[in-house]
């Protein structure tokens, strides 16, 4: 099969400049990609290169990562911010041809700005690829299985619980794998199961992670105190507040109409998971922050069963989605079992592999 390589361009959309990478004719098969947190669209060039030529592949990079202009992000809208964006790339005619209905594939946080595009531009989607997704309910340690937040001020997330010394070595590009809390050793640890899938691309995907510009419009965003454990909430401008705030699971099961979804992820995620290393709650639990006040006030948010509970509701009210786990795979299917990726991806698009 020949190789599918991307060019970059950029874009004004939503009154920014935009860098996008593109793939495969104007006129050929539309998927949109859109990366993570702590990525870039760089992040998706292991899986274009084993896509089929055939495809019209277009993966921008999200507002303040990657080439894109570092604008701000106004956390109080979730991840509208990131969804308004993209949602005006699918009108720009050097990318898309004229009214076409890509299959959006979403990585973690563009897991969450896929399902905010599908409600927000629901005419315009045709499937969704969830590799990974951020819940319905937000990221954060304070939410229950019916996404009810257990603080009234959503403490336990936001940009405070991020990691000071892992946002000062991003800050600073530190591409040493010594100290744990390095960008290199989370890509290793966090990102995927086993680091020997990296290869050969292990250096342009940590320069993916290290385009993220930092501070408080962006990543993390801005810290807030709250008088609940562990002291911290979501401020109103940045990544991490973003993600806190977002909520999509009554809009999403009100969508019409409902193209079909495929949620894709591994049973080894460290990120995403109903016991994730990356919630406070799940942390205090396990002793390794103090003063947790117990299951009671601040469970560990159960992220995977809120997503099946909001994808059963979905498939109740005409849509389907189907479930792929992929086993000893982490946070990035697309990038640790690449060939099943491509296959659920190819199926959803309606392409028939070679």
């Amino acid at each position: 099969m020949p190789r599918m390589d991307s060019q970059q361009r950029d874009v004004t959309a939503n009154g920014i400049t935009q860098a996008v990478r593109v793939a495969g004719p104007v006129d050929g098969v539309p998927v949109l990609l859109v990366h993570g947190n702590c990525s870039s669209a760089a992040f998706w060039e292991p899986l274009v290169r084993r896509l089929p030529p055939t495809l019209r592949v277009v993966a921008p990079d999200l507002r303040g990562y990657g080439a894109t202009q570092t604008a701000p992000v106004d956390a109080t809208r979730g991840l509208t911010d990131f969804a308004d964006d993209v949602a005006a790339l699918l009108d720009e005619p050097s990318l898309f041809a004229e009214g076409v209905r890509p299959v959006v594939v979403g990585h973690s946080l563009g897991g969450g700005v896929a399902m905010r595009l599908l409600v927000d531009r629901p005419d315009r989607i045709a499937g969704l690829l969830l590799a990974a997704p951020v819940s319905p309910y937000g990221f954060g340690a304070t939410r229950d299985l019916a996404g009810t937040p257990t603080t009234p001020d959503l403490a336990g997330s936001g940009a405070g619980t991020a990691s000071g010394d892992f946002v000062a070595r991003l800050a600073a590009g530190d591409r040493g794998a010594e100290a744990r809390t390095s960008p290199r050793s989370v890509l290793r640890a966090a990102y995927v199961a086993d680091p020997a899938c990296l290869g050969d691309d292990e250096e342009p995907l940590l320069d993916s992670v290290l385009s993220t510009a930092t501070g408080p419009d962006n990543y993390p965003g801005d810290a807030v105190s709250s008088p609940n454990w562990p002291g911290s909430a979501p401020g109103g401008r940045g990544v991490l507040n973003a993600l806190a705030r977002f909520r999509i699971a009554e809009e999403l099961v009100a969508v019409t109409p409902k193209p079909p979804v495929t949620w894709i992820r591994g049973d080894s995620d460290l990120i995403v998971s109903d016991t994730s290393l990356f919630d406070l709650a799940q942390l205090g639990a396990l002793g390794v922050v103090p003063g947790w006040p117990g299951p009671q006030e601040c469970p560990p948010q159960p992220m995977i069963g809120q997503t099946r509970a909001v994808l059963d509701r979905y498939a109740e009210t005409g849509g389907s989605y189907r479930e792929v786990v992929l086993s000893g795979c982490g946070h990035s299917p697309h990038l640790e079992r690449p060939a099943e990726f491509v296959a659920e991806l190819l199926a959803l698009a309606g392409v028939a592999p070679d």
